[in-house]
């Protein structure tokens, strides 16, 4: 199927998309929708890195955006946008450092149906629509941070047939 061929999506086609998970999984690596999680220790415990005491009731930051661009745990260069990552080197990537739902137990129970939901409409999109990058002036303006990550500006151009 080409994506450009403007017509409707069998759940077959839109699995074969699997270019088009990599770049939702790099999107999320690398602008994560929150800086992380806290959790709250149910027991006592020790980092094992500087052995620093942590104690039961103390609450802990799980940052995802440091994480997901730690270049101890990515093969290629974590501050480069690279899809391939997920497809090559990094597909077996730490579960820890790429956590877009969260993890464990506790991790989003929507996330399946959000990544279709997503999946779909960047995929019709991407039939109706050309995408042109607004370029590096209009896109550098960095982030705003604090409980999630937006970037300051966002150019984009659309065009339609």
């Amino acid at each position: 199927m080409s994506v450009g061929d403007n017509q409707s999506l069998t759940l077959h086609e839109l699995d074969s998309l699997v270019y088009l998970d990599c770049v939702i999984n790099e999107t999320l690596r690398f602008y994560p929708v929150v800086q992380g999680i806290f959790r709250t220790l149910t027991v006592d415990d020790r980092l094992p890195e500087n052995n620093v005491q942590l104690y039961k009731g103390d609450t802990v930051v799980i940052p995802f955006n440091t994480l997901a661009h730690d270049p101890r745990y990515w093969s290629i260069d974590p501050e480069r946008f690279a899809p391939e990552r997920f497809l090559d080197e990094d597909k077996n990537h730490h579960p820890c450092v790429f956590m877009p739902f969260g993890g464990g137990h506790r991790q989003c129970i929507g996330q399946g149906l959000a990544r279709f939901e997503l999946k779909v409409i960047i995929a019709r999109m991407l039939q109706q629509v050309t995408f042109g990058d607004g370029g590096p002036k209009v896109n550098s303006g960095g982030f705003v941070t604090g409980l999630t990550i937006t970037p300051k500006n966002v150019g984009v151009t659309i065009e339609f047939p």
